[in-house]
This record gives structure tokens, sequence and C-alpha cells, in this order.
């Protein structure tokens, strides 16, 4: 039940953030779907792993999403991108480690700012694998506009 709530709380997060970037209305389920499938896959493999290994394939996965939508939907991948990637950034690994240097615990602070930082880098290289990976890869979800599309790419511009 647990993760069924955290994996909501994603989604939703995700999207909201999409507003915020100004994604456009028509790709918000595409966000939240990216966002929430994400978060489950860091959350499942957090039982096993690392939170930055957790960290590092959730970001393989949400950015191999992203540019999946990117190319199917035809529109830059950052639309999903980085709202996409907004539930795997150590937030809390931070504020905790403010947290923890305000209140002088000063090797509690080393420590989370530490796993913080690893965590950070493992979605920089998440994010640097998979665009290191061709385009040409990515064209087997690529699929003629159709007039419905064009349409809606019209309205968007």
């Amino acid at each position: 039940m647990s993760l069924l709530l955290e994996t909501g709380a994603a989604v939703i997060g995700t999207v909201s953030f999409s507003l915020l970037f100004g994604v456009p209305t028509v790709y918000y389920p595409y966000c939240g779907f990216i966002g929430g499938s994400g978060w489950i896959v860091y959350a499942v493999l957090l039982n096993w792993l690392t939170a930055p290994a957790s960290a590092l394939i959730a970001t393989i996965v949400v950015i191999l999403l992203s540019r999946m939508f990117a190319v199917g939907k035809r529109c830059p991948v950052t639309i999903f991108l980085i709202s996409g990637i907004f539930p795997l950034v150590p937030g809390a690994g931070l504020y905790w480690t403010a947290y923890y240097i305000v209140t002088d615990q000063l090797a509690l602070a080393a420590r989370t700012g530490f796993m913080a930082l690893k965590v950070a880098v493992a979605i920089v290289l998440g994010i640097v694998f998979v665009f290191e990976l061709p385009q040409g890869f990515f064209k087997f979800v690529k699929k003629p506009l159709q007039t419905d599309e064009r349409k809606e790419r019209e309205n968007i511009k």
C-alpha cells in the first residue's frame, strides 16, 4: 500500500511540476507516467541496491521513456525529461544536510550530504548514458503524423 501511495504522490508531483514548467496539457499524462515509473523502479530496487545504484537505474528508465515519448509524439525530450526526473532528485538529502549543519551535527551532515551527492551524480550519469544512444535507436516508436495530431501540434504552437 505504501508503494502505491508513494507512486501516486510521484505522479501528482510530476504532473504538478509539469504545470509549473509550462508543459502543454496534452503531455501531462505522459509526464506523470514517466515520473511514476521512475519512482516505482527506484523504490523497488532500493530493497536490494544502494540509493545511488537505484537512482542510476531509475534514471535510465526515465530517460529511455522520455526519449521514446519524445520521438513518438514528435516533441522535445526536455518536456518529459525535466518533469519526469523530478521525483528522483535528492531534495530530502539536501534538506537534511542543511538541517544537520545548522544543528551542529556535522558527522550526520557529511554522511547525508555525501549520499545526496552520490545520488545526484548517479542521475547525471544515467542521463549521459542514455543520451549517448543514437536517435535511430528510438525510430521504432515513430509513426506518421495523422491529421488530428497535426491540428494538435498547430494549436500548441
